[in-house]
């Protein structure tokens, strides 16, 4: 059966085509997105909802999207999104970062020049038959200091035009590297520094709680008199109220914003200033950028309902189309390990410890982790899916460390999951042949090889002669069929383990017998 996508908010034409080209049923109602009722009615039955801004994807909505498994956002900010929500309810969430980049970065470039020469304030007193020469003085931006507040992939595009019209550029970015710096033209430097040299002030961060208000009163009275501050990100980052007293006061100059606190937004602290310049979120409004981001939404969406592939996910990491395949079986394995180590895990959780060795450890790890948290804390927690495990696991206090090994081990692929309680350690490792079916190879350092089955019965026991012959009696006495039988053991007559799949369920007081037998030390029915 062929996936099901809606479409609430406008997209191009060329954009819907691309989803019915690839085999994807489409529901294409442009207007629906402010329609809360409506969309929370409607949405069980797909399994994609592709959105710009005018959707608000709230709990609301998604409690009634039983079949959703992808949200697929035409822009860059997913604010209009609950993201804690759908990564809950296990739901990939997409953006199209790449799509209006040039767009964005253009119009604050585009900003920047008419603050500094004042070009609106002028326009309309030109065309109220004012000819005001001497009030619109400007200044030029040539060999002026432009501080960029984040050098992602839009303020790297800003860098780079800025260094382009002579400007000295300097940028405040924790996660900028020295090298990226290097690569880009950019004199890296704190927020306080960039503060205090910078003649104009360009924003482009995301909004978080680490950023909400970075330019607020203390930082306001920090930059040097006369500075000019653009804002084409988001709202929020800026104290609107702080700001507004500041270009009052004149240690402001001007302010320029695409972008406010509250949207739409029809009155602002700014609006009214002499010296402010505003734009109603114009950065991504080019016809280029509206094509560019509504065609990558949708091969993101598509690629992902057929094929597995995840590209700009804000809640998982990214697979490719040519890694989905490789990465199934894997991440099939990495579940089933965390399960099985979940199902036998009766105390509290401490650590996780997921080991990658040989081919494997070059695939994407992350998505490895994530598959064997969420197979680890489902026997516990009950509602946990893929995307929101490692979430759970931060909530509860889990620690999760991963380490990878490219070099030669023993399979052409392993993964080891160990997990520390309040008992001790306790490990599982396992691996993918050529069939392509997940196997456990090692159990607490004994080896086996074992398939998974959907129901299983795992026992520790002494290696001693008459176990099998009465397990196996104690189950044909309750007319329950063996259909595999694996065991492994540490020396002759020492610790040993047995992991046996059987036909149906195991009731509880047939496992209560084979707890009772002489040389079991314990016994667990396990689901998969």
């Amino acid at each position: 059966m062929a996936p099901r996508v809606l479409i609430s908010d406008a997209l191009s034409p060329a954009a819907v085509q691309i989803f019915k080209d690839r085999g994807v049923e489409v529901d294409f109602q442009p207007k629906l997105g402010p329609d809360k009722e409506k969309l929370a009615e409607l949405i069980g039955s797909f399994d994609g909802l592709a959105i710009r801004s005018a959707t608000k994807v709230t709990l609301k909505i998604l409690e009634r999207a039983k079949n959703l498994k992808v949200i697929g956002r035409a822009g860059i900010g997913v604010d209009n999104v609950d993201i804690a929500a759908a990564t809950a309810k296990g739901i990939i969430v997409m953006n199209t970062p790449f799509g209006n980049s040039i767009t964005t970065a253009e119009h604050a470039i585009t900003l920047m020049l008419a603050l500094a020469r004042q070009i609106p304030q002028a326009d309309a007193s030109t065309q109220a038959g004012k000819w005001e020469k001497n009030r619109f003085m400007g200044v030029e931006i040539t060999g002026k200091t432009l501080g960029v507040i984040g050098a992602g992939n839009i303020g790297s595009l800003v860098i780079d035009r800025a260094l382009g019209l002579r400007m000295r550029v300097i940028a405040y970015d924790p996660f900028l590297s020295p090298e990226r710096a290097a690569d880009i033209g950019v004199h890296k430097v704190e927020l306080e520094e960039l503060f205090k040299r910078a003649d104009f002030i360009t924003l482009h961060t995301p909004l978080t709680e680490k950023t909400r208000n970075i330019i607020d009163a203390d930082a306001l009275a920090g930059m040097r008199k006369g500075v000019r501050i653009i804002n084409c990100a988001r709202g929020g980052l800026v104290d609107e109220h702080a700001l507004r007293t500041a270009l009052d006061s004149g240690q402001v100059a001007g302010a320029a914003f695409d972008v406010f606190s509250e949207e739409p937004a029809s009155a602002n602290p700014l609006f009214g200033h002499p010296n402010v310049v505003c734009t109603p979120h114009l950065g991504a409004a080019t016809t280029e950028a509206q094509e560019n981001v509504a065609l990558q939404v949708a091969e993101q969406m598509s690629d992902y309902l057929l094929q597995g592939a995840i590209s700009n996910a804000v809640n998982f990491p990214s697979i490719t189309a040519e890694e989905a395949p490789r990465l199934k079986p894997f991440i099939t394995l990495a579940e089933r390990l965390g399960s099985f180590a979940g199902q036998l895990t009766e105390t509290g959780l401490k650590e996780v410890q997921i080991s990658y060795e040989g081919q494997v450890a070059q695939m994407k790890v992350k998505a490895l982790t994530s598959a064997a948290v969420a197979g680890l804390l489902r026997p516990m927690l009950q509602d946990v899916n893929v995307v929101s495990a490692p979430l759970v696991a931060r909530e509860r206090g889990i620690e999760v460390a991963e380490t990878t090994r490219e070099g030669h081990c023993d399979y052409e692929s392993l993964i080891t999951v160990t997990v520390e309680t309040e008992r001790g350690p306790r490990s599982v490792a396992g691996t993918v042949f050529a069939d392509g079916r997940p196997r456990i190879v090692n159990i607490k350092g004994i080896r086996m090889d074992a398939e998974f089955g959907r129901s299983m019965i795992y026992i520790t026991n002494l290696d001693k002669p008459g176990f099998i012959g009465r397990f196996s009696s104690t189950l044909g006495e309750a007319g329950i069929n063996i259909a595999t039988f694996h065991v492994g053991r540490e020396t002759a007559g020492g610790n040993a383990v047995a992991l046996i799949e059987i036909d149906g369920d195991l009731p509880a007081d047939v496992l209560a017998k084979v707890r009772a037998l002489p040389q079991v030390q314990s016994a667990r029915s396990l689901k998969f």
